[in-house]
C-alpha cells in the first residue's frame, strides 16, 4: 500500500502512521499517486476555484497488478447494491454518486446484476461536468460478471454492456461474481433451482483474460471463490486473478480464505463488512449489534461501523462498505489516523464467528448441489 492525500473540506482525519511507508518503493513514482480533491459547496452550479475550503485527510492504496503494470487501488470502496439485492436503480441515483466523489470516494464497486452501473455512470459524467475530477482516471470502477453470463461467448458481450451502462472505456477491476451459471435472460431472485448449472472455468477465466488483452478492463479477478476453485484457476491462467472479493467482517473473519489469498498474491476485498445492515436480501444487524464492537467504540469515540472498517483494514485487506447517507460516507471514511490496540484487537478475535451469506436462502430457496457445494467450500 502506498499513503495517497485527500482534500476534503468536512471532516478531519490525522494523518496515517508509517505503517505502511516501508512499501512506498512499490510504487516507482509514488507522486504519479498524489490525487487532490476539493470538495465543492453545494450551491456550487459552476466550474470555479472559489469558494473552496481545503482539510486533508489521508488514505492508502493497495497496488494492483494490471495490464499497465501495478496500479493503485483505494482501500474503501463505495459499494452500490441495493437493499433488495438487485435492480438498485430505484434506490441509488446519480446524484448519490456525485456527493461521495464530493466526499472523498474514488473507487466504486457495480455489478451487473445490481442495475447500478447506469447511475454511477451518470454520476461519474456530472462530476466531470462539475470539475469535481479532471478525468476518468482519477477513479477506480469494479464490476462483476453476472452468473447468467459465465459462458465462454457471453463474458465479452457482459464487459461491453456494462461499459456501456456506465459510459466508460474500460473499467480498472472486472470480476465473475459467483462460481456457477444462471441460465435465465433476466435478472431475477430468488433463481429456480433447475437453472443453475455448474461454470466451466477454465473457459470463463480465459474469456476474462481476453477482455484484460484487449483493454476493456485493467485487471481482472474473482468473487466468492474458495481455495480449490482458485488453486484450478492457478492452475492454467496466464493472467491470475488479482482479486477475490468475498464476504468478511469481524462476526465472520474468513482467516483462512485470507490467509490463502495472501498466500498467493491475491488482494482480498470485503464485502458485508458491517453485515450489510439494511439489505433485504442478505443482510443483518449482528455487526451492528454487537457488544464487543459497541464497546470498543464506545470507549473510543468512533462508531461500530468504524470500528469494523478499522478492524479490516488491519487486516490487510480493501473493502466495498455501502451508505447512500452524506454523514455516514464520511464516517466510513474516517477509519484513519488512529488504531486499535492489541486488547481491542484481541477481543474481536474472540467474537463468535458466523457466517451469513448463503447462496442456499439468498440467491435460491431450493436445496441445489452446485450451490450447496459453494455453501460447504465457503465455510
Amino acid at each position: 500500500m502506498v499513503v495517497v492525500s485527500f482534500l476534503l473540506c468536512s471532516y478531519v482525519a490525522p494523518c496515517y502512521t508509517n505503517k505502511f511507508s516501508r512499501i512506498i518503493l512499490q510504487i516507482n513514482n509514488p507522486s504519479d499517486h498524489l490525487i487532490s480533491v476539493q470538495q465543492i459547496p453545494d450551491n456550487f452550479t459552476q466550474k470555479t476555484g472559489r469558494g473552496f475550503i481545503n482539510i486533508m485527510v489521508t488514505i492508502p492504496v493497495m497496488t494492483i497488478s494490471s495490464s499497465d503494470g501495478p496500479r493503485p487501488m483505494p482501500v474503501i470502496a463505495m459499494g452500490t447494491a441495493s437493499d433488495s439485492g438487485i435492480s438498485g436503480s430505484d434506490v441509488m441515483s446519480s446524484s448519490t454518486i456525485v456527493e461521495a466523489i464530493k466526499v472523498g470516494y474514488r473507487h466504486f464497486d457495480t455489478a451487473a446484476v445490481y442495475r447500478t452501473e447506469k447511475p454511477l455512470g451518470e454520476g461519474i459524467s456530472e462530476a466531470l461536468r462539475l470539475g469535481l475530477i479532471k478525468s476518468r482516471s482519477e477513479l477506480f470502477i469494479t464490476t462483476k460478471l453476472w452468473c447468467a453470463s459465465a459462458d465462454r461467448h457471453l463474458v465479452l458481450p457482459a464487459i461491453n454492456q456494462s461499459l456501456q451502462n456506465l459510459g466508460l472505456e474500460y473499467v480498472d477491476l472486472y470480476l465473475i461474481h459467483w462460481p456457477l451459471k444462471v441460465i435465465q435472460d433476466e435478472f431475477k431472485l430468488p433463481v429456480p433451482k433447475e437453472c443453475v448449472a455448474a461454470i466451466d472455468i477454465k473457459a470463463v477465466w480465459e474469456a476474462m483474460e481476453e477482455c484484460q488483452n484487449l483493454g476493456l478492463t485493467k485487471s481482472i479477478g474473482v468473487s466468492n471463490f474458495y481455495p480449490k476453485l482458485i488453486q484450478q484457476i492457478l492452475s492454467f491462467a496466464k493472467i491470475p486473478p488479482a482479486v477475490n472479493q468475498f464476504e468478511m467482517n469481524p462476526l465472520w473473519q474468513q482467516k483462512k480464505l485470507t490467509g490463502f489469498c495472501k498466500e498467493n498474491s491475491i488482494l482480498v476485498t470485503a464485502y458485508s463488512p458491517l453485515g450489510a445492515f439494511g439489505n433485504n436480501a442478505w443482510g443483518h444487524n449482528r455487526v451492528m449489534e454487537c457488544d464487543v464492537l459497541q464497546d470498543i467504540a464506545k470507549s473510543k469515540g468512533k462508531t461500530v461501523a468504524q470500528i469494523s472498517l478499522r478492524w479490516l483494514y488491519e487486516q490487510g485487506v480493501s473493502i466495498a462498505v455501502k451508505s447512500f447517507n452524506t454523514e455516514r460516507m464520511k464516517q466510513n471514511l474516517d477509519i484513519f489516523g488512529w488504531s486499535l490496540t492489541k486488547e481491542e484487537m484481541e477481543k474481536i478475535d474472540q467474537i463468535p464467528q458466523r457466517r451469513h451469506v448463503y447462496l442456499i436462502g439468498s440467491m435460491s430457496i431450493e436445496p441445489n448441489d452446485i450451490m450447496a457445494e459453494i455453501d460447504a467450500e465457503l465455510d
